[in-house]
């Protein structure tokens, strides 16, 4: 009894860009031809696979410590879901995961219900955007902590020389403390043709986000709130500065590697940086138990060209690493209830 309170006291929420989570299928309707089994890639039905269940590793080291036993017995791609995970020690599975790069519905059905997370019971929320690749954002919720009330895409108009994006996903839902919470998974434009070029893209996006926010605030003053996904703007960007003006905090701003080696969630030319971020109102900021980028060692591989440790990606280039999981590290967020 005292252990399930203990657990049910605090509430954990992940972020990560999953980096091209795409089915093996075309949709006539999307640029998807660079991940089908006849393209350069000779994306498989392997490979997707191999794909799902490193994304789904990565998922549940956020919320368990890992260890070597955890690794190898969760490296086992055949293995049959959590129940061949040798957990030891207290553990928690994550409550929520704001997910960009995932292409469709079937992807987030496979991940929840035939990868080694099967057996963790996630249900899914997700947008069907009109981003031309077809990647989506969604958010994967435990229905023993969340129950969500109501949800909905923002749709954001394109600024001049901007293309369609990736609609901001909008729900609400309740708390194990029956408290309402509202999230926001939002995946801004790249930096495709230079960071100034981009810019007034991202401030699209975070104009349409607040908007929103303001919307919810409106109706309920109090009402609390996070932020979550891959901006692709760093702290100090111009985006993140409008947003965090407008009354929330960046709490993982100064997030650093559980294990001492991250020093963001992304690596370019061997500098470390957060481009992704959760952000979240004050009245949940101040109630934030720990922030950090989950750095477990299995995420990670050797950068030979600029030393040390970097992101441990499914592909460089054209070469494929089964081992490999995305170029993105996980934020992690433990928050008191």
């Amino acid at each position: 009894m005292f252990l399930s309170l203990l657990l049910s006291s605090y509430l954990t929420f992940v972020e990560l860009n999953c980096e091209n989570m795409f089915d093996c299928r075309h949709d006539s309707l999307k640029n998807d031809v660079e991940y089908l089994p006849d393209s350069g890639r000779h994306w498989t039905p392997w490979k997707y696979w191999r794909k799902l269940n490193n994304i789904s590793r990565a998922i549940v080291s956020c919320g368990i410590p890992v260890d070597d036993r955890y690794i190898s017995s969760a490296g086992n791609v055949s293995g049959g879901g959590f129940d061949d995970i040798a957990y030891g020690g207290d553990y928690r599975l994550p409550d929520l995961i704001a997910l960009c790069e995932v292409e469709n519905d079937s992807v987030m059905s496979d991940l929840t219900q035939r990868s080694l997370l099967r057996t963790a019971r996630y249900r899914y929320i997700m947008t069907d955007s009109p981003d031309m690749r077809g990647i989506d954002v969604a958010l994967m919720y435990s229905p023993f902590s969340f129950s969500p009330i109501r949800h909905y895409p923002l749709r954001v108009d394109p600024v001049a020389g901007m293309r369609p994006t990736r609609d901001i996903l909008y729900v609400s839902g309740r708390t194990v403390t029956d408290d309402t919470l509202h999230v926001f998974v939002v995946h801004a434009p790249s930096r495709y043709g230079g960071e100034k070029h981009s810019r007034p893209f991202r401030m699209a996006v975070a104009g349409r986000l607040c908007a929103a926010v303001d919307s919810v605030r409106a109706v309920s003053p109090d009402a609390v709130i996070i932020i979550a996904g891959d901006f692709n703007d760093y702290s100090g960007d111009a985006a993140i500065g409008f947003i965090t003006s407008r009354g929330v905090v960046d709490v993982t701003r100064s997030s650093r590697g559980r294990n001492g080696v991250a020093k963001g969630t992304y690596r370019y030319k061997g500098r470390w940086g957060s481009l992704d971020h959760v952000l979240m109102s004050r009245n949940l900021a101040e109630r934030v138990c720990s922030a950090f980028v989950n750095d477990a060692p299995f995420l990670l591989e050797e950068d030979k060209k600029y030393g040390g440790f970097k992101p441990f990606r499914s592909y460089t280039g054209y070469r494929f690493s089964p081992d490999g999981t995305s170029d993105h590290l996980p934020l992690v967020v433990k928050i008191g209830l």
